[in-house]
């Protein structure tokens, strides 16, 4: 049996803990099933102070009544937001679980769910109908059940040095993908009297982790042996496809054929394994033969499409769930020439208004989207201007009437004709997983859509 090779896929995990702050129900409670309608411009949300905030009225001019500034908005009003629309996550796993059959669904949220915030987004996934949960660390896990998380949870790129006692008495799932990793759990198992929960991974094709086609039967009959002793139960053997958003690529056959062969021989050896799963989103929605017992998806969960070249989000029946904003900081006349932001990469080519957005790759904006990310403003789309910088960009807005405080809308699921974060991913020839992952805890989270059980 060859197992394959094939290149890299380009999911990397990020860290966890963006910044989150209140919930704000603006649908009807029990939104989970369907795709979501089209909806108007997004309800603003109450956002509840973040680290480092002073609570009471913002410093500066204030109007009579003390609620505005001289220049009539709101005290306290963010510069900028990321707004999660937890109805528009329950209603895309709702598909994903039709997509499924009779497979169960795991979203993953790892990497703070895409920069999703990670505890309301999984509540809302769980509400949704997933029946599991998915994360790359296990000190992400971890926080899921500290803070009271249910249901069943896997964490899956771990090394010797993490905490697999706490992960073990937590009732974590674990991934392991080499013998070392067996021993790890089985150690965790006698130190809190409790078997260890593990998914055994193959490497089918990815060339990332999982045991390799000549390694794969050491691991397989070390875990055999520790569960025969009653120190783990072998719950889950499992994969990654490295092209499933290729639909037809031969690669996914080979890594099917493969990974059969993988859940062969570990029958063979005795284990009975719950679930086996392969499946990413871009294989949930159109490999249904990958789909075995789980699927996994965590891109379209947030309602972005996985196979962008093939079908967007509203094709593929999903909304996406974050609209990232901002409100312009300075708004002023310039004339013909004027060269702008570091490198002069941009000259305005008459007198024009230049707006600066108070944004820049500190939170999350990519450097590499300068000259040719999308804005709207005042219904009207715009292209960044010039060099993107820590913590602001500019956009040049013509003769458009502008004030400081506007809005501008980086992007959003599209209700107002705003771009979506697959523009941003073409501009800055990335993915889209990157663009809304990479939104920094420096940008505040206001969540609208209702909120899950449990959430208060």
């Amino acid at each position: 049996m060859s197992f394959g090779m094939a290149r890299e896929a380009e999911n990397a995990a990020a860290g966890y803990g963006a910044a989150v702050t209140a919930v704000v129900d603006r649908h009807p409670p029990g939104v989970s099933a369907g795709p979501v309608p089209a909806a108007g411009p997004a309800p603003s949300a109450v956002l509840a102070p973040t680290a480092g905030s002073v609570a009471g009225p913002a410093a500066g001019p204030h109007s009579q009544d003390g609620q505005y500034g001289q220049d009539g908005q709101e005290a306290g009003t963010p510069h900028a937001q990321a707004r999660i629309d937890l109805a528009a996550i329950r209603a895309n796993v709702s598909r994903l679980c039709d997509t499924a059959g009779s497979a169960e669904v795991m979203a993953v949220v790892k990497a703070d769910a895409y920069g999703h915030g990670a505890v309301p987004v999984a509540r809302a996934a769980l509400a949704g109908g997933a029946t599991w949960l998915g994360v790359a660390g296990m000190r992400e896990a971890l926080a899921l059940r500290a803070a009271g998380v249910p249901g069943r949870l896997l964490a899956w790129l771990l090394t010797p040095g993490d905490d697999w006692t706490a992960a073990v008495a937590a009732g974590v799932e674990l991934s392991a993908g080499a013998p070392w990793a067996v021993r790890a759990a089985v150690r965790a198992a006698r130190a809190v009297d409790r078997p260890a929960l593990l998914h055994l991974e193959a490497e089918t094709g990815l060339g990332r982790g999982g045991a390799a086609a000549g390694d794969w039967q050491t691991l397989v009959d070390g875990a055999a042996a520790a569960e025969a002793a009653g120190y783990l139960r072998v719950v889950g053997v499992w994969s990654h496809l490295a092209r499933a958003d290729e639909p037809g690529h031969p690669s996914c056959a080979r890594q099917l054929a493969n990974f059969r062969d993988a859940a062969g021989i570990a029958r063979r050896a005795g284990l009975a394994p719950d679930v086996l799963h392969l499946s990413n989103s871009a294989a949930t929605l159109t490999l249904p033969e990958a789909h075995f017992d789980l699927v996994r998806p965590g891109l379209a969960v947030y309602g972005l499409s996985p196979v962008p070249d093939l079908a967007g989000p509203a094709e593929l029946g999903l909304r996406p769930a974050m609209t990232l904003t901002a409100r312009l900081a300075s708004v002023k006349r310039v004339p013909a020439g004027q060269g702008v932001s570091y490198g002069h990469r941009y000259r305005t080519a008459r007198e024009t208004t230049l707006g600066l957005v108070p944004l820049g790759y500190a939170d999350g904006v990519p450097r590499h989207a300068s000259q040719a990310g999308p804005v709207l403003v005042a219904g009207r789309q715009h292209t960044v201007a010039g060099t993107v910088c820590m913590d602001q960009f500019v956009v040049d807005l013509g003769d458009a009437p502008a004030a400081p405080g506007d809005e501008v809308v980086l992007f959003g699921p599209g209700d107002r004709g705003e771009p979506g974060a697959a523009d941003w991913a073409r501009a800055a020839h990335t993915i889209s997983h990157e663009i809304v992952t990479r939104i920094g805890a420096r940008v505040p989270r206001a969540y609208t859509g209702g909120s899950a059980p449990g959430d208060h």
